[in-house]
């Protein structure tokens, strides 16, 4: 598990320093689903950071998981291993890389588009841009209006802070009364 690069490790290549081979194989690698929600992929979800060649055969993934200790990440790993062997890639290294840390603004619109579509409540946008002030008090999930991605209604209630996974929370609406599961905000 890798935190940063050490100190004196050459900067992280952008896209723009990235060869037509490894866009092709972000690409691929950005098309695999993510095993707890096979609707998005991990491009949409905006956990996979970077793909390089390290040598002609050997491709080096960064992974950032949605939060610390994700069970998914080993399946996401696997996933991508095979993705990758099947284009020709002998070696594939797969590395959580832990900053920046994931933040649910990560999420691609099209990403937030097949959540709901799939009858997740999307996070709602966080942008924070630095320090982040904390004070004490009801979560941002009871104080904001929140849309049922069945009816529309913002007429909606928490059950449980938990769902079917630890990034979801349980919720209800009162209109339609159906209930649906909100991708929390991190």
């Amino acid at each position: 598990m890798v935190n940063s690069p050490p100190a004196g490790a050459p900067p992280r290549p952008t896209a723009a320093t990235h060869s037509p081979l490894e866009e092709h194989l972000r690409a691929l690698a950005g098309r695999v689903p993510d095993p707890e929600l096979p609707v998005i992929t991990l491009a949409e979800l905006g956990v996979l950071r970077d793909v390089r060649l390290t040598s002609p055969d050997h491709a080096q993934v960064d992974l950032t998981p949605t939060y610390t200790g994700c069970p998914a990440i080993d399946t996401m790993a696997t996933d991508i291993e095979h993705t990758l062997h099947a284009e020709g890639i002998t070696h594939v290294t797969v590395r959580t890389v832990l900053a920046p840390a994931w933040t649910t603004d990560d999420i691609t619109p099209e990403g937030r588009r097949k959540l709901a579509d799939f009858g997740i409540a999307p996070p709602r946008p966080q942008h924070f841009t630095g320090p982040v002030t904390v004070s004490l008090g009801p979560t941002r999930t009871d104080a904001a209006p929140l849309a049922c991605p069945h009816c529309g209604s913002t007429d909606t209630e928490l059950l449980s802070r938990f769902s079917s996974t630890a990034c979801k929370a349980l919720r209800r609406c009162l209109s339609c009364r159906e209930p649906f599961d909100h991708f929390k905000e991190l």
